[in-house]
Formats: structure tokens, sequence, C-alpha cells
């Protein structure tokens, strides 16, 4: 889920307060605790509600979930941001005004500036410039991105891209670089908003994949992101058409044929795009199959919500009330603004869904 961005002066104790109002939490059973906890406390990253409430969980424990859920590694690392804070913990900078490695920084302004002749020269200067990674803390991705993840704009930087963005991506390719930071520049590209809007995601998509990037780890991220022409393009390339792909899609056929031998994270991943995108059909497969409507979304499919309030932010009428009469329940809060699906209704302007849901609620 996104992180809980940090205020302009973080105050430390207020943070410990949220660390025990967190304790107040798990001590309630309350599932929104249980998600933000199995999302952020890496010993509960595959923990169901019940694992998580039948273990012991001490302040130091809710800390460390708190500090994740700011966007750091550990308490001790958000205590020094607030307390020592250098250039890197400049939260109200766009990243390239972070970077304190002037060698790094220099390779993204010639990226940033087109300059494929300068930046072929820097490269050659610095050959181990492309495998070097910066760190960026307080967000919940992009937190160690090599040069090349930077192509993706994504975080949006600037809101643009130079032209020759191709050519300048070939020549990072070119330097050289490791697997995973192909497939991280290939999920960046395949959902930024910025690659769509200049006309280049899909040539950066197909760029990334001959020089061997994975189009099976994009996939599912760029269908989170509604990025279907990016789909389509990483299909072309070889991408799997799985059960969560297939509900995303609404492919209710496809769907029916690979419901059986989807495993229990697939059919996860399936409710939650089904619900996004307004497969009824496919939904309703779901839920006879078992599915449970009230679980919240997986890590990276909006995880701070349910299907229902996926269902309510896009104005799916009819999903709703299926997901209502199955049993999904209107008071359940989302993680970060702790509001119900009604709550997200009203957000988006979505007056009979939360007509409908406001009535549901007042039955309770």
């Amino acid at each position: 889920m996104p992180v809980r961005p940090l205020p302009p002066n973080p105050n430390l104790d207020h943070l410990k307060h949220q660390a025990k109002d967190l304790l107040q939490g798990y001590a309630a059973r309350s599932l929104d605790v249980a998600q933000r906890i199995r999302e952020f406390h890496p010993r509960f990253h595959h923990s169901t509600d019940a694992e998580i409430f039948d273990s012991p969980l001490k302040l130091s424990d809710a800390q460390l979930t708190v500090a994740r859920e700011s966007g750091f590694p550990s308490w001790a690392r958000l205590k020094r941001h607030i307390e020592k804070p250098g250039l890197a913990d400049r939260l109200d900078l766009p990243h390239h005004e972070r970077i304190e490695d002037p060698v790094f920084r220099r390779a993204l302004d010639l990226l940033d500036a087109g300059d494929v002749a300068g930046l072929n020269r820097h490269l050659r200067q610095h050959p181990d410039l492309a495998h070097r990674r910066v760190l960026f803390e307080g967000g919940n991705y992009f937190r160690n991105p090599t040069l090349l993840e930077f192509v993706a704009e994504n975080p949006t930087r600037r809101g643009t891209l130079p032209r020759n963005i191709l050519e300048v991506t070939k020549v990072v390719l070119d330097a050289g670089g490791t697997q995973t930071a192909l497939d991280e520049t290939l999920m960046l590209v395949a959902s930024s908003a910025v690659t769509h809007q200049c006309g280049v995601q899909v040539p950066l998509i197909d760029l990334l994949c001959d020089y061997g990037a994975d189009p099976n780890h994009a996939i599912r991220t760029a269908a989170v992101y509604g990025e279907f022409e990016a789909v389509h393009a990483l299909i072309r390339r070889g991408a799997r058409i799985d059960l969560s792909i297939a509900a995303g899609l609404g492919r209710t056929e496809d769907a029916r044929h690979l419901l059986a031998a989807a495993d229990r994270e697939d059919r996860h991943w399936a409710m939650a795009l089904a619900a996004q995108f307004g497969s009824v059909e496919i939904v309703r497969m779901l839920l006879d199959a078992g599915v449970n409507p009230n679980r919240y979304n997986p890590v990276g499919g909006h995880s701070q919500s349910t299907p229902l309030h996926q269902a309510a932010l896009a104005g799916h009428l009819d999903l709703v009330r299926l997901l209502v009469e199955r049993g999904a329940r209107v008071d359940l809060q989302d993680t970060l603004w702790h509001a119900t699906a009604a709550g997200w209704a009203h957000y988006t302007g979505k007056k009979d869904v939360e007509a409908y849901l406001r009535e549901q609620e007042a039955t309770l």
C-alpha cells in the first residue's frame, strides 16, 4: 500500500503514540491492524489474521511496523531521519535533487537532458556506474534504484521524458547491469503514466524485453494501474495469462478455465483485480469458489483496501451489491484514511453506491 507520508515536521513522540495505538488495535483483533502488520513487519508477511493475533507482539514490533509503514527500514533509521536529517532525507524534494553521489547525479542530469554522447562518455569514464545504486527512504517503492530505473519516470520527477529516451535507455543498457534492475525497470515502465503519455511505454517494453527483462515480472503491476496497453504488450512478449490477469482483463471464460488450478495467492489477486475493474461474473465465480470478500487486497494491489472499497471507488453498483449480499462487511475501514467503502464512494462522487452502502451501514 502507499506509505503513510511523514508531515513536514515529524514528531517522534507522536510516532511513539502511533505504535502504542497499533498495539491497542492488535489487542482488539482489528482486521485493518492485522493487514498493516502483515504488510510492514517482515516476520508476518505470509501470516493469516489468526496467526498474527495469536503471536506475541511487543512495542518494538509495533515501532518497526510504524517505521516501515513510513518508508524506513527500522525505527532507528526513522529516528535518525527526524533528529539528524541530511540531503537524502529531504522528502519534499524530487528524487534527483536528493542524490548525494555527484557521479550518479551527473549521469542522471545527462539522462534527463537526452545527451546520448555525454552519457555514453560519462558511463565509459565510470564503468561501475551501471551497477551503482542510490538509497531513497520515505516511500513504498523506488527505494534503491540503479540509473536504468530512472528512464521510467516512475515515480514522477519531471513529468516528461526526453524525445530520444529509447536511445538514452539503450546507452544505459549497453553499459551493463543486473537482471534485477532490468526486471524492476520493466515493471516501472509498464505502470508509468508518463511513459504512456509520452507514447514510449510499449517501445520501452520491447527494448527492455529484447535485453532480457522478464515480462511476467511486470504484468500484474501494469494491470493494477490500469495500463492495459502495457498488459497486452507484455502478453505479446510472452507473459502468462494467469487467473489474476484474466480477471483484470474481464476474460470470464479464461478465468473459468484457470480457476480450478489457481492457488490461494492467485485467487486473492484475481478477486482484487476483478473488483477493481468491475468484472461481476468473475467475482461471483470467485465467491462461489470460497474466496473471502473481506480479505484485504494483496501487497502491491491497493492493499490498504478491500475488494468492496475498490468496487465502490469505481462506482460498480451491481458488483457492490453482489459483494454485500455475499458477506462483504460494509464497516471495514481502509488502513490509510480509516474510511469505509461508503466513504470511498463519497470521495469519487458515486452517489448511488454511497446511498446503498449508507443504508447497509445503518442496519448494522
